[in-house]
Parts: structure tokens; C-alpha cells; sequence
């Protein structure tokens, strides 16, 4: 399991010894669900934060009418999920997490984030040095969402989205398939595609299999 934990951003940066002792001292514990289990529901209070180890866990909302949404899927050993809810002064978790296949969950009671166990442990300072940097991309990356969904028309953000991407030499690509984009844009993907084919009649971008790619950056900032 360690080994997995090294790949996890919460634990970057430490040794193999670093993350035993986090474990250790903490007295985290892995807990195994079956498909289907639920790993916490909708108005537990959350106790601890929980990282994937194995398999797959989805968070999840019911409609009125029984039907699940998913709001997200954590796939990727090392990935945490529901975590904000454990630093809102006690607030019950909004959604249910559920294993979508036979999965094991490292769980870190809270309060190792918020007091230290007095030993002055080097890694104790690294984990909570991680979490706050987790909190800041994850706040960068929902703030830079938030500048692009809220461009005027689908062909701003396109372009916002773009430009984003875009590296120190103006060259930028989107990766992601359109069908991801047109969730990320919460547009029609028909009406993804089109926009798409039109910029590249108007010279502003080029639609390849590797992705979408700039092709007139100076145009694409006009645009904003």
C-alpha cells in the first residue's frame, strides 16, 4: 500500500518511512467495500479523509425520483475524494460515495490535519503542507472554470479555455474528447462540434485526433 500512497499527491514529497510513520501516527486505517457498498452517505458527519487505495468509488446525488447522478468518479489509486467536507467546522457530507467495484479506502481521522501529535514530526508538517496545496489547485482550477463558463458565448469560452492551456510560447492544445469538453462547457456536444468546425474555417484553431489546437493565438485573445 505504501508504495501506491507514494503516487498520491497528499503524501508527495515523502519516503516510504515518512508515510509509515504519517500511518502510524495517525492510526489511519484501510477499510475494503464490496460493489455497490457505500463508503459514507448522504448527512454522515465526516470523521476522516479518505483516500483511494483499490478499485473505484463513485460520489453521488438521488433525484426526487430515485435516480443517481454522479458528480464524480475516483479511479486512480492515490486520488482523495470528499475531503473538503472534513474541514467545513462540522458540516454533513452533501452526497453518498459508493464503490463501483471491490474497493479499499485509507481513511486519516481529521483531527491529525488539525493538531500535531507532539513529536514535532517532520511528515506530520508535510501532510498538512500537501492538503493546503490540494485546497489551492483545487481552488485555482474551480476559479479558472468559473472565468470560462462565465464567457458570453460557446466560441469565449473555447477560446478562454484555450488560452488557459496555452504554454510561454502561445502554443496550447485541449487533450480532453468532446464529449469531456462539451461536460466541462455544459453545452450540447452537436453544438461543441459545430463551434469547433467553425473556428477552424475562420483560422482560429485546428480540430485534430490529438485534440483542439491554437492556430491564431492573437485572434483567440481579441475575442476576450
Amino acid at each position: 500500500m505504501v508504495e501506491v500512497l507514494k503516487g498520491s499527491p497528499l503524501f508527495r514529497g515523502m519516503t516510504e518511512d515518512d508515510i509509515r510513520g504519517c500511518l502510524a501516527c495517525s492510526k489511519a486505517q484501510v477499510t475494503r467495500y464490496e460493489k455497490d457498498a457505500l463508503v459514507f452517505c448522504q448527512g454522515d458527519m465526516p470523521e476522516s479523509v479518505s483516500v483511494l487505495v483499490a478499485g473505484a468509488v463513485a460520489v453521488c446525488n438521488d433525484s426526487n425520483d430515485g435516480r443517481r447522478s454522479i458528480v464524480a468518479t475516483f479511479d486512480r489509486p492515490g486520488e482523495l475524494f470528499g475531503e473538503v467536507f472534513a474541514f467545513l467546522n462540522h458540516k454533513a457530507y452533501e452526497h453518498y460515495a459508493q464503490a463501483l467495484a471491490p474497493s479499499a479506502v485509507l481513511q486519516i481521522p481529521e483531527r491529525y490535519f488539525y493538531q500535531t501529535c507532539g513529536n514535532a514530526c517532520e511528515y506530520h508538517a508535510k501532510l498538512v503542507a500537501n492538503m493546503l496545496s490540494i485546497f489551492a489547485q483545487k481552488a485555482y482550477y474551480l476559479n479558472q472554470k468559473m472565468q470560462i463558463l462565465s464567457c458570453a458565448t460557446l466560441r469565449q469560452k473555447i477560446a478562454k479555455m484555450l488560452l488557459c492551456h496555452c504554454g510561454a510560447d502561445g502554443r496550447g492544445m485541449l487533450s480532453m474528447g468532446r464529449e469531456a469538453l462539451a461536460d466541462y462547457l455544459n453545452v450540447a456536444r452537436p453544438s461543441l462540434s459545430r463551434e469547433l468546425m467553425k473556428m477552424q474555417d475562420d483560422g482560429l484553431v485546428r480540430v485534430g485526433r490529438r485534440g483542439v489546437f491554437i492556430a491564431d493565438l492573437g485572434a483567440l485573445q481579441q475575442m476576450l
